[in-house]
């Protein structure tokens, strides 16, 4: 009997000892868990404290100007940095993220006269619209989808120097080789593909460059546009490489997008519609490219077009990417080709009023070509 009393007591000792500790246990999860979300919440407000403060002006109050140079093809990274440095901003990278979630692009190079108190918002507007305090001496402005010829035509405009110098400056061995040694990461070994037409096609940003002498040297002119894709394809590096795509590559279908692209929301599709049809081994088939191949604009082709003009562009004939791009495309058209929507589509037709139409069969896709398309041919 004593024996059984004695191990009562024990049992008894035992499950408060175990209690006392589980309930240590309890105490100690509960305050790590507390501390751990006051450490959460402190940091997530600190970053919101840190960002909204940093979202605005240096100094409200201040009557100071600062002149800013931004420097001809200047990326956001490097405007961001410019503004920081001369302290007109509070914090480059929350300006170069403000930047991106704004979707601003088409900054001015020039001299600026800033302020501490201005907004983040006026300083992106000055900097778009080229409000600067020494007025740019010649404005070059360049719109997206332009071949190079074309592109030679607008500076040609704007310039002394003729369209066919332009063109035959470009495609010298020489330039080409210097663009090379100067954007390596840039300017492969693709471009002297001897299929591609004119090496440098889609290396020239479609923008606007601003040129502080009135007769710039035409390789200064040049270099700028080329110096600008650099800088906004470098914004993709990292992406393009983990996708085993290359530059070339990226600029070929993004210019396709370019050319069959309506509006801002098909392009993401667009390029789905061509990375479906590579996959399966299925031509691009996109009229762009039998165009650029005949080498003059055409309002509309013919079965001869597609099927009998023999050329490395014409993707009715040809499989995979085209030799090289066939236009200057602008950023939404390079993001869409780097980041195309997911689809089942490998089809795509545009309306007469502009309105781009998908199809996952080739049968759905003439059904729309004859609503579409064809009746609106025979009403005419």
């Amino acid at each position: 009997m004593d024996n059984n009393k004695d191990k009562e007591k024990i049992m008894e000792i035992v499950n408060k000892e175990k209690y006392k500790e589980a309930k240590t246990v309890r105490k100690i999860v509960f305050i790590t868990t507390a501390i751990i979300f006051l450490l959460l919440a402190g940091i997530l407000t600190g970053g919101y404290l840190y960002i909204h403060s940093a979202l605005k002006p240096v100094d409200p109050d201040s009557k100071q100007e600062v002149q800013v140079e931004i420097p001809m093809g200047s990326g956001t990274s490097a405007i961001a940095s410019i503004l920081e440095k001369n302290r007109v901003i509070k914090n480059a990278l929350v300006f170069k993220y403000y930047v991106k979630f704004k979707n601003e692009t088409d900054f001015q190079a020039g001299t600026y006269l800033l302020s501490p108190s201005m907004t983040m918002n006026e300083i992106i507007t000055s900097l778009k619209t080229g409000s600067v305090y020494k007025k740019a001496a010649l404005s070059i402005p360049v719109p997206e989808g332009l071949r190079l010829t074309e592109i030679a035509g607008i500076i040609a405009k704007k310039t002394d120097y003729s369209a066919e110098e332009i063109v035959n400056t470009v495609n010298s061995p020489e330039f080409i080789k210097k663009a090379m040694e100067t954007y390596p990461e840039l300017i492969t070994e693709d471009v002297l593909n001897e299929n591609i037409k004119f090496p440098l096609e889609g290396y020239l940003f479609p923008a606007t460059y601003s040129f502080e002498e009135k007769k710039p040297p035409l390789e200064e002119i040049l270099l700028a546009m080329i110096k600008k894709t650099n800088d906004v394809v470098e914004k993709y590096r990292i992406d393009l490489e983990s996708k085993g795509i290359t530059v070339h590559q990226l600029l070929t279908l993004a210019s396709l997008v370019e050319e069959e692209a309506t509006n801002e929301a098909d392009r993401k599709t667009i390029a789905s519609v061509f990375y479906n049809r590579m996959e399966t081994g299925m031509p691009l088939q996109t009229d762009p490219t039998v165009i650029y191949a005949i080498g003059e604009h055409r309002d509309r082709l013919t079965f001869k077009d597609y099927y009998e003009v023999v050329d490395p562009y014409n993707t009715y004939l040809n499989s995979g990417y085209p030799p090289g791009p066939i236009a200057g495309s602008g950023e939404m058209s390079i993001e869409a080709a780097l980041y195309p929507a997911s689809s089942d589509y490998y089809y795509f037709l545009a309306t007469p009023k502009g309105e781009v139409l998908f199809s996952k069969t080739l049968e759905e896709h003439n059904e729309k070509y004859a609503q579409y398309i064809q009746s609106n041919q025979s009403n005419k």
